[in-house]
């Protein structure tokens, strides 16, 4: 299946949003008030966005699916036919990608899911935000044995110890200016925060982008283990909460680039001397794979580490996910440990040149 992923996101917006289909969609509203206007006001406010439009709750989904169903077709590149969930790994290689650590540095897994009967964060009310955190809050404390652990509002963390976290990688900052215009920053940082194990290698995010984030993380390369981890955790979840979803878009996200699976499965991963390429970028979109800076999203490399993860979410199970960046990662191993190589024996030539 071809996946046309777009960077210009904003532009389908306009594209898509005809005069007409504006003047039909702007007379609805969903039942927690997410309206077209509020739907699209990131958009409007900047060009530069990658979709432009966000959903207030599951409803938004059907109610402006005439611009919605278009848009995130021809931006997925991908139909809309019907999602499916797989989280089994039978038969796949599930050994270390970085047995040495030489290129690996760790590997995180997260999913967004928003719960069926609360509106979205950009459309929550302050009242319903502190229910969905109290309902939250009560089944995280069902978890046992590894995934046991606390439950910290961001209201009762300092801000040295807020500034801490976000800078080891497993606390959320207020959103984006582009999901800021969308509303997910209303009434910060009440009813938020991180629930995490003892060894921090089980998170949730609450009250984030969407109202879960849920990660398993490691430092290294075991992918398999961040995987089984992340899966044992869903498992339990799912039973005592009622995600937002359907047939055919799978789970349902703010942002509609992370529909499907909303899954990120993700290496931090050094790369110095294949990242100098030219055709680094083009080469692992070649590969199903997106690349982000050290400290993620719009943030730049540092020491030719980058943040490699999957590319596509929707029209593709999360077994999928786990075997294309598996794959795409041995790969970019191999071509990384090749240019050492050369650098190598350049380096070498240089200095008997010099002698």
């Amino acid at each position: 299946m071809a996946h046309a992923l777009l960077t210009r996101g904003a532009m389908l917006l306009h594209k898509h949003l005809t005069p007409e289909l504006k003047a039909r969609l702007e007379r609805l509203t969903t039942r927690n008030g997410w309206t077209l206007r509020k739907a699209i006001q990131s958009g409007l406010d900047h060009e530069d966005s990658q979709v432009g439009v966000y959903a207030g709750d599951s409803e938004s989904y059907a109610l402006f699916s005439p611009l919605l169903h278009p848009l995130i077709q021809e931006h997925a590149g991908y139909d809309l036919e019907g999602h499916a969930s797989d989280f089994s790994l039978e038969g796949l290689p599930q050994d270390d990608l970085d047995p040495t650590g030489e290129f690996i540095l760790s590997t995180r897994i997260r999913v967004g899911r928003n719960l069926a009967r609360y509106a979205f964060p950009p459309a929550i009310g302050a009242r319903a935000r502190a229910a969905l955190e109290a309902e939250v809050v009560q089944v995280l404390g069902q978890l046992r044995g590894e995934l046991a652990g606390e439950y910290h509002p961001l209201a009762s963390l300092s801000e040295a110890r807020r500034r801490e976290l976000v800078e080891q990688h497993v606390l959320f900052k207020p959103a984006d200016r582009f999901l800021d215009s969308a509303g997910v920053n209303r009434d910060w940082p009440r009813n938020r925060g991180i629930f995490h194990s003892a060894d921090m290698r089980f998170i949730v995010w609450v009250g984030e982008e969407d109202a879960l984030r849920i990660i398993s993380m490691q430092p290294g390369s075991g992918l398999a283990q961040v995987f089984h981890r992340l899966k044992a955790a869903l498992d339990v979840l799912e039973e005592r909460l009622e995600f937002a979803r359907d047939e055919r878009l799978g789970y349902h996200t703010t942002c509609p680039t992370n529909l499907g699976t909303a899954m990120r499965a993700s290496v931090l991963i050094r790369l110095p001397c294949l990242s100098r390429r030219p055709d680094f970028r083009a080469l692992c979109s070649k590969l199903g794979l997106a690349i982000r800076g050290l400290h993620g999203e719009h943030s730049e490399a540092h020491d030719g580490i980058h943040d490699i993860s999957n590319a596509v979410r929707l029209g593709v199970t999360e077994r999928d996910i786990y075997q294309q960046l598996r794959s795409g990662v041995l790969k970019l191993i191999a071509l990384e440990s090749r240019a050492r190589l050369a650098t190598r024996g350049e380096n070498s030539n240089l200095a008997a040149g010099g002698e």
